[in-house]
């Protein structure tokens, strides 16, 4: 994806864009979550996530396996298990600032849902194309218009393509706008994706997550407050509490990574009622 930005800035977008990618297809989030806690056989992990069909766990694991995210240790030809890498476990800090974030802001369905299907649906909003660097944008310059965003976010696409991915982030109540023809700015719901993007850039970019909170786009930020409760009846102790970080000492105005650049894992369409109620469920 070729981004009209700062390198530095464009870099990030793109770690983060792969990210989401990774963590986005059906079941990958619960498997994680099920691998929480200690080393786990495959049928034991075949009980813990009973909706895949036969077939579907192995690749699964290989792809986590190969994104450095889950390790695969040979005791003896018949006894292997899986467990959490490092990556996962500081991953499993993310996906629970995306719980406290839905928590807040995603749309309340009729049934409520458990903690794991908040942050699916949460990361479903967030893995659009474009979406990322829309966001960015959006937080750099505080508001844009479709020709400005269309030329930094679609540098040699038609004007045109740019629309598509605002509507639908207008539709899921991340980003607002007064009109036709008026410009873009983060909704209430966009804006409090700061704690989440910025210990997400943190982590793709293999720096201490506690850095998320100096982030140079989405650091300056308010700690997040915790959920007075979970939706379900489902326990979320396998998401470990959020880091609490300290809000940065300096304002940062340059789009600049103030870490080094790293490899991503361990591995070479009616209103809404309210702006602050993002999207809801996408299944």
């Amino acid at each position: 994806m070729a981004i009209m930005l700062h390198p530095d800035t464009s870099a990030d977008i793109a770690r983060v864009s792969e990210a989401l990618a990774m963590l986005t297809p059906r079941w990958n989030v619960r498997i994680l979550s099920a691998l929480a806690g200690q080393p786990l056989r495959y049928q034991e992990i075949v009980h813990e996530v009973p909706w895949l069909q036969s077939g579907q766990l192995s690749p699964k694991l290989r792809q986590l396996c190969e994104a450095g995210l889950v390790q695969r240790d040979e005791h003896s030809s018949r006894h292997v298990t899986y467990g959490h890498t490092d990556r996962a476990a500081e991953l499993m800090t993310v996906l629970r600032l995306v719980a406290t974030w839905a928590e807040r802001y995603l749309g309340k369905p009729e049934q409520p849902l458990s903690a794991i299907e908040q942050i699916e649906d949460s990361l479903a909003l967030l893995s659009g194309r474009h979406t990322a660097a829309i966001l960015w944008v959006l937080k750099i310059r505080g508001e844009a218009g479709g020709r400005t965003l269309a030329r930094l976010v679609m540098p040699g696409n038609e004007v045109t393509s740019v629309y598509p991915p605002l509507r639908q982030l207008v539709a899921d109540a991340l980003v607002d706008t007064d009109g036709m023809g008026q410009p873009y700015r983060l909704s209430a719901s966009g804006a409090g994706l700061g704690p989440v993007l910025g210990a997400l850039s943190a982590w793709a970019a293999g720096a201490p997550l506690p850095q998320g909170a100096q982030h140079p786009v989405w650091g300056r930020f308010k700690a997040a407050p915790a959920p007075q409760r979970w939706v379900s009846n489902q326990s979320p102790s396998q998401l470990p509490a959020p880091v609490t970080v300290p809000p940065p000492n300096r304002t940062v105005h340059a789009p600049s990574l103030a870490w080094q650049s790293g490899d991503l894992f361990s591995h070479a369409t009616p209103p809404r009622p309210q702006a602050l109620t993002a999207g809801g469920p996408r299944r």
